[in-house]
């Protein structure tokens, strides 16, 4: 066995012309698989089944070993046994049979709202920019757009009068999304104050734009928001959709039903959605260990 992986990392050096350090990877992959198949008692590819392969992986995961570690060695042993398929080593090859381990479900984070409130508190409102800046964080934390969606938006999709705007996500979809007063302030304060001395032509469209006058982009938001959780001392590790998933996650603790978060977040799918339902309740759990005298 210990030569057919040699032969192996050889082909893929060779035929595919992997990376040292991708190469490595398969060995340390590769060699664990054979420490598994010696300690029951196996010494030859075609004696390993489904069951083997099961039970190994079942063992990976009690290891405490993550689902895309699971997943990585049981992608290389595929490789392995394709290989060995292929040089006509073994007949059939039981690790097709396998499904891939599900990926874990990671939970979004989303910041407190004390955090929350440091944050759009850190623009400097007595620079233009300042207010530009102060206006954007409002707005992304009233509607949980997402960051490109914030950056599309054109003057005409903003209705200050009825406190909502219209954006279009994924797939083009459009949606009304309302507008709270903190952020509406802000953002009229801006579109009549500061706007019109930041934009580089009169026939821009955008409503945020950046320090050329033109459409703010992506990055120059990230930039941003990086820039303000620096100032603001934040130690959450933090995103453009953290606002979006802070958004969220606070409508669901103060009694939003899921089909509304559904809506403003522009999801097809309510399962999308339900994700926040688990942060919600991680929530209540440790507000419950905290507070309970007994817990």
């Amino acid at each position: 066995m210990d030569r057919y992986v040699e032969d192996f990392i050889h082909f893929l050096a060779v035929e595919r012309g992997l990376s040292r350090n991708t190469l490595a990877a398969y060995e340390r992959d590769l060699g664990d698989w054979l420490d598994y198949l010696e300690s029951v008692n196996i010494t030859h590819a075609n004696e390993a089944d489904y069951r083997v392969f099961v039970n190994y992986l079942q063992l990976e995961r009690e290891k405490g070993h993550k689902t895309a570690t699971v997943s990585r060695h049981l992608s290389s042993i595929r490789s392995f046994y394709s290989y060995l398929q292929q040089e006509g080593i073994i007949i059939a090859d039981p690790s097709q049979l396998i499904d891939s381990p599900k990926p874990d479900r990671r939970l979004p984070k989303a910041l407190t709202l004390q955090e929350v409130e440091m944050l759009l508190s850190a623009p400097d409102i007595s620079k233009p920019y300042g207010q530009r800046d102060k206006a954007m964080l409002e707005l992304l934390y009233a509607t949980g757009l997402r960051v490109s969606e914030l950056v599309a938006l054109n003057v005409a999709d903003l209705n200050v009068h009825a406190s909502f705007l219209r954006c279009y996500g994924k797939g083009s979809k459009e949606r009304i999304v309302p507008v709270g007063h903190y952020a509406m302030k802000a953002m009229e304060l801006y579109l009549l104050q500061i706007r019109p001395i930041l934009v580089n032509s009169s026939l821009e469209e955008a409503i945020f734009v950046n320090h050329s006058g033109l459409r703010m982009t992506r990055q120059g938001f990230w930039k941003l928001i990086k820039k303000y959780a620096k100032v603001a001392g934040i130690r959450t590790p933090l995103s453009p959709h953290t606002l979006r998933h802070s958004f969220a996650t606070h409508l669901l603790e103060n009694g939003a039903d899921l089909r509304s978060v559904q809506e403003m977040l522009g999801h097809a799918d309510i399962g999308t959605t339900q994700i926040y339902t688990h942060v919600t309740k991680t929530h209540l759990q440790r507000a419950y260990e905290n507070s309970h005298p007994r817990a």
